[in-house]
């Protein structure tokens, strides 16, 4: 069994890990760090320390009404994808953790396709 980096822990929650293919396991968010585990296979886990993370990205749609996934961006391993039956419970004991102003939504598919445009417009 691995051992976790968490003394105190403020949440466990179904949820599911998007690097590869989809896992599913549980998220436990706690005093030291973010961490997922696998539900089948116990070799298969994630534990990000809060000093390593940069960003934590929600990607909000409606408005805030929905949640489908959210990032936590480290600051030497990249960008790991989650999501989780309620997002908004995850968010709120990140919170505690980790500065709010880290705490940013991912551009919309619009906000994209303006900032492509601007580029464009300024090489040509």
């Amino acid at each position: 069994m691995v051992q976790s980096i968490n003394t105190k822990v403020d949440l466990v929650i179904d949820g599911t890990s998007h690097i590869r293919i989809s896992d599913y396991g549980k998220i436990m968010i706690g005093d030291k760090g973010f961490e997922f585990y696998n539900k089948r296979d116990v070799h298969k886990y994630i534990q990000i320390p809060w000093e390593e993370v940069e960003y934590v990205i929600a990607s909000v749609l409606f408005k805030g009404k929905w949640i489908p996934r959210y990032a936590i961006q480290t600051k030497k391993n990249g960008t790991y994808t989650f999501s989780s039956k309620d997002p908004k419970k995850v968010f709120r004991a990140i919170r505690e953790y980790v500065d709010p102003d880290r705490m940013v939504k991912s551009l919309t598919v619009f906000d994209v396709m303006k900032r492509n445009l601007k580029k464009k417009s300024r090489k040509g």
